[in-house]
Parts: C-alpha cells; sequence; structure tokens
C-alpha cells in the first residue's frame, strides 16, 4: 500500500514540476511581454496615477465594492505566507539571484494585472435589480472571445473553485497558520490531546476553532463583509511587516549596497551559486519566477474575480488600481523579506528553511529587539497573512462555482459551509499530497487566463488609448466623456483569428 501511494505521490510531483516548469513561466512571461509592448510600458508611465486612484475611490459607478475595497479583496488572497516563506524558500534554493528575477516578473506582471482588472470590468455581469456582480476570465473568455469559448470559461472556473477549496485557499493556508501558533507558543508540544489517535498540540486544537469560527463570521457574510475587513486589516498587515522590515533595513544601511550586488551578481550566475554559472542562472531564474507568480498571482487569473466586484464606470482605471496589487506585493513586501535575508546572510545557514530562515534573519538583523519579540511579530504577520488569503480564495471560489453552476446559489450556500468545515480540519491534514494537488490546481487556472489575455490584447490596448484620449481631451477625471456602453447585440469578433485592426474596434 505504501509503494502505491508513493508513487501516487511521485507522479503528482511530476505533473506539479511540469506545469510549474518552463512552459507555464514561458507562457505567463511572453503574455506580460506582450502586453508592455502593446500599453508601451504603461506600467512605468502610469504608476504614480494608478497609486493616486488606489486611494481615491470613483464615485458615481456600479458594483458591489469600492474600487479600493475590490483591490483589498484581491491583495487578502495575494499577500499571503508566501510573501514570507515563499521568498526564503526562493532564496535558499536559487540563491540571492532569484529576488532579481522575482522583480523581473513582477514588472511584466503589473502589465498583466493591469489587462486582467480592465477586463474584468469591462466584460462583467451586473444584476440591475440587486446590483449582484459577477465577472473575471470566466466572463471575458466567454464575452470577449466568443461563445464558442465558453468551455475554456467553464475549465477555469472548475480549476479555480478547486483550489479555493481543496489547496491554496484552506488547507495550505491552515497549515502554515497552525504550524505558525503552535511553534510560538508550544514549540516542544509540551501540552496534547490525542485525536482519532494522533496526538496535537492544545495550541494547534485552540488555534483551528478561533480560526474556524472568525473565518465563518467573515465568509457568511458575503462579499462585502470580507471586503470590509479586508480593507482593514490588510493596511494593518502591510504597514506592520513593511514597517518591521524598514526598522532592519535603517539599522543595517551599509549593508544594503553589498545586498544589491550580492543579488545582480548571483542573478547571472557570477557567484555561480548552485555550481556552474548556467546551472545558476537557471535555479535562479526558475526558483525567482515561480515565487514571484505565485506570490503576485499576476496571470492566474484570480485577482480579475475580486476587480470585477469594482465600483467603476471606467475599465481603464480599475486596471489601474489592479495593477499596484503587484506593485505592494512583489516590489514593496516580497522586497522587504529578500533584503532582510541577504544582508544578514540568513539564507546561508544550515538547516534552516521557511519561515525559521525569515525569522533567524530579523532576529540577526534586529539584535537590540529581543527575540521573542520578533518571533511573535513574524508568527502575528503570518497569521494574518494566512487569514487574509483565506477570506480572499472563499470568494474567488464561490464566484467561480456561481458561474460553473450557471448561478446556483443554493450551490454557493453548500460551498462556503464545505469551505469552513475545509478551514477546521487543515491543521489535522497530514497528506502531502493535498498541497501538491493545490499547487497543480493554480498552476492549471493560468492556461485559460494568459489564452484569453494573449488573445485579448488588441481590447486591451485599444480600450486605453480611448480612456486617455478622453482623459487629455477634457483636462482631468471628472470632467472626461463616459466610457462607450457594450452592445452585445453585435457578435464578438474571434480574437484568435481576426487581424490587430478589426481586433482594435471589437466590442466597442
Amino acid at each position: 500500500m505504501e509503494g502505491f501511494f508513493g508513487a501516487i505521490n511521485d507522479a503528482l510531483d511530476a505533473i506539479d514540476s511540469f506545469i510549474w516548469g518552463p512552459p507555464l513561466m514561458v507562457l505567463i512571461l511572453f503574455g506580460g511581454a506582450l502586453l508592455t509592448i502593446r500599453l508601451r510600458g504603461l506600467q512605468f508611465r502610469q504608476l504614480p496615477r494608478a497609486l493616486r486612484y488606489m486611494a481615491k475611490n470613483e464615485t458615481g459607478g456600479e458594483g458591489e465594492v469600492t474600487s479600493f475595497g475590490a483591490l483589498c479583496t484581491a491583495l487578502s488572497a495575494t499577500i499571503g505566507t508566501g510573501n514570507i516563506v515563499g521568498v526564503a524558500t526562493a532564496i535558499v534554493t536559487g540563491g540571492p539571484g532569484a529576488m532579481f528575477w522575482m522583480w523581473l516578473a513582477a514588472l511584466f506582471g503589473m502589465a498583466t494585472k493591469f489587462s486582467e482588472g480592465l477586463l474584468a470590468v469591462k466584460y462583467r455581469s451586473i444584476d440591475k435589480k440587486t446590483g449582484h456582480v459577477l465577472g473575471g476570465p470566466f466572463y471575458y473568455i466567454e464575452r470577449g472571445m466568443g461563445r464558442k469559448w465558453r468551455w475554456l470559461a467553464k475549465v477555469f472556473a472548475f480549476f479555480g473553485m478547486c483550489v479555493g477549496l481543496f489547496g491554496i485557499g484552506t488547507f495550505t493556508q491552515v497549515n502554515s497558520i497552525s504550524t505558525a501558533i503552535t511553534d510560538f507558543f508550544d514549540p516542544n508540544k509540551s501540552a496534547t490531546v490525542s485525536i482519532l489517535g494522533m496526538d496535537y498540540s492544545i495550541a494547534t486544537v485552540i488555534g483551528s476553532l478561533v480560526l474556524a469560527v472568525l473565518v465563518g463570521l467573515v465568509v457568511i457574510g458575503g462579499l462585502k463583509r470580507i471586503a470590509k475587513v479586508s480593507e482593514r486589516v490588510i493596511p494593518a498587515m502591510v504597514v506592520l511587516y513593511v514597517g518591521f522590515s524598514l526598522i532592519l533595513v535603517f539599522t543595517n544601511l551599509d549593508k544594503i549596497p553589498g545586498a544589491f550586488v550580492v543579488i545582480f551578481e548571483s542573478a547571472f550566475g557570477l557567484q555561480a551559486f548552485g555550481g556552474g554559472m548556467l546551472g545558476a542562472i537557471l535555479i535562479a531564474m526558475q526558483m525567482g519566477i515561480a515565487r514571484g507568480i505565485f506570490s503576485n498571482e499576476a496571470g492566474l487569473g484570480s485577482a480579475p474575480i475580486a476587480a470585477a466586484a469594482a465600483q467603476t464606470k471606467e475599465p481603464v482605471r480599475q486596471g489601474l488600481v489592479s495593477m499596484t496589487g503587484t506593485f505592494l506585493d512583489t516590489i514593496i513586501v516580497c522586497s522587504m523579506t529578500g533584503l532582510a535575508l541577504v544582508m544578514t546572510g540568513a539564507y546561508q545557514i544550515p538547516g534552516l528553511e521557511g519561515a525559521a530562515v525569515t525569522t533567524a534573519a530579523f532576529q540577526a538583523g534586529l539584535p537590540f529587539i529581543p527575540g521573542e519579540v520578533v518571533s511573535f511579530v513574524l508568527m502575528a504577520c503570518l497569521v494574518l497573512f494566512g487569514f487574509t488569503t483565506i477570506l480572499g480564495w472563499d470568494y474567488y471560489g464561490e464566484r467561480c462555482l456561481e458561474y460553473f453552476s450557471n448561478g446556483s446559489m443554493k450551490a454557493v450556500k453548500v460551498y462556503r459551509w464545505l469551505y469552513i468545515a475545509a478551514v477546521f480540519i487543515g491543521p489535522y491534514m497530514t497528506v502531502a499530497a493535498v498541497w501538491t494537488i493545490a499547487d497543480i490546481f493554480n498552476g492549471l487556472m493560468a492556461l485559460p487566463n494568459m489564452i484569453a489575455l494573449v488573445a485579448l490584447s488588441g481590447v486591451v490596448a485599444k480600450e486605453t488609448r480611448d480612456y486617455f484620449e478622453r482623459l487629455r481631451a477634457a483636462g482631468d477625471e471628472e470632467h472626461m466623456a463616459p466610457h462607450r456602453p457594450e452592445n452585445w447585440d453585435v457578435p464578438p469578433l474571434d480574437p484568435l483569428n481576426a487581424p490587430d485592426d478589426e481586433l482594435a474596434g471589437a466590442r466597442g
């Protein structure tokens, strides 16, 4: 029997390595590069405007939550344990150069996120009676690419639903949270209880109960409650972690130039980290790009599900707001972790991995703060990051199921209770295959989404030009001409086969 399960695990590992290998990374990077070219580097030129839009909600737009609330809902799923654990794993395995490739993936990813947010609002569905919004990759695949591609939209919705319920949204996050709590409050597991023949720390049991109750109180309230909680928790946790990181940076200013030198040298194999220049470059690229994509989710298609609910009448405006999510997640938060690891050299400590590496880095970089305080702050950040990711992925899973089930709200309600149950049992899951399956489903979400982004890149470019032409003509956003409404009576072109000039005129 052990041989049978071992064979299954080996097969799952092989599938996971293939999906998160060069094919998917090349597809996502190619899509990001294509969109960057077609948008003429919009993510660099318009970042200041995007940050202003992020801080100022649009008025008069249709939707369920504010533009900032939609961003925070997306960030709640994006900023997670990967910002602390994932970065450490990438640098330990791929060397400091992984940080450079993570930055590169994020810079292209900002164009991808912009396009996802734009298309999500452009092709969303709004119930005029209830104000209920449904949008995301499944709708811009169906409405943008045409009805004959609806099967691809269903594929995306199925994988997204599975990721939320079985993987990234529940088991993986809950395991990270319970481990962090137990390691801090009961590292030696001196106080245990027996559950189904297995001994678990009291800290694990209490933590799982409290977490399940809190998640239940939020998700049963639906999107608006998730958005309200996210609007309060996300800024607080980002400020806490970034503020703590900045203390480390400013108290070690003399080490920053050297850290950047190490990162760039390692990125191009000059330090031969991992053996051989070419081998070092490939390892750094693979770990940095994969962890960067996993962290900011640019291209996976999850964030546009939240962006579609924003109260806005301008798709481009919401695209700019969505773009800031990748900037905050990778360029800001992940960079804080990466610099801490490289400046202190904690990634070179033998035997440490994951959160333990990050904890060691902060303890070494902040010797004037008691180690217990450092451990507590990082534990609190891990818990908050994981908790908000659970909330965000519940919303994603619900919307995917709603589309997949043709709008069955009964199915959505059942899904919510199953989701809460998965959170409750998460700390007691010991099957390693669950984590691998989660990674597989997460990667499979990206395939239909990236196909749609490449196919609709002409629509994105045309909408963007139209927005900024209207903005220049009006002089300011308040007086600009309104966005033209969609005309669903006109059959959609097939973007995969239509010439660029026809594609640019598709869908008004």
